[in-house]
This record gives C-alpha cells, structure tokens and sequence, in this order.
C-alpha cells in the first residue's frame, strides 16, 4: 500500500505548525490520499461530522486540553475509523494497512480503533489524554 506525499505534508504541518484540527485520509487505487482536512478553528464535533457512516477512514486529529495543574497541552490522536455499516472488504484493507500507514506519521501520541462514534465520543477522547 503506497501512502500519498501529500498525506505526509499535511501530518507535518499538523504536528508543527499546528495549521489544522484534524485529518482525514482514504484509500483510493491502493494509495492512501487525504480525504478532508480541518482549520484550527474547528471543533471535535465537526470532525466526527467529517467521518462518513458507512465508509472506513483513517484519521489524524490534534487534541487540545487542560490539565488538573492548568497546563495547556495537546496529544495527537490517530483514529482507525471503521463503521460496521461498511463493506467487509474496505475493512479488511484498512485494517491490514494501518501499521504501515502509521509508521509513516512519525507523532502519533495516541491510538484509537472505532466502528460506531460511541467509541470516539468527546469523553473518551478527553480521557484517554489525560
């Protein structure tokens, strides 16, 4: 599976020039490609509004928070978006790509798999900053 240039430009300006909220990419002819992408002003709300019901997705999202000793901080997430709803052979390409796509985005703080947006609801994402 071949990942996209652009995929990787992007992931980078994310983690250090901070120019987006969120990420997401698809996989089109065997390559991943970017699929959307979030200014800074945009909330967690609207990129699970990004994430389509019935199509599996990989998703890169930058996660501000406060700590109990009123530190700002913020963790990278990468969510492996995978809705029952879509067909079982998309799953199994994005399942079985996901590692090396990973590897390619040198950052990632923290992981997450989900296949219905109870998995990826705000309150899991706060917690699994934290």
């Amino acid at each position: 599976m071949a990942v996209h240039d652009e995929c990787k430009l992007k992931f980078l300006e994310l983690k250090s020039k901070r120019n987006y909220r969120f990420i997401t990419y698809k996989i089109e002819d065997q390559q991943v490609t970017l699929d959307k992408i979030g200014g800074p002003d945009q909330t967690y709300e609207d990129f699970t509004n990004s994430l389509p019901a019935d199509e599996c997705r990989y998703a890169v999202f930058d996660f501000d928070f406060t700590t109990d000793e009123n530190c700002q901080k913020s963790k990278i997430f990468f969510i492996a978006w995978s809705p029952d709803t879509s067909k079982v052979r998309m799953k199994m390409v994005y399942a079985s790509s996901k590692d090396r796509f990973k590897r390619e985005l040198d950052g990632i703080q923290v992981e997450l798999q989900a296949t219905d947006p109870s998995e990826m609801s705000f309150d899991i994402i706060k917690s699994r900053a934290i």
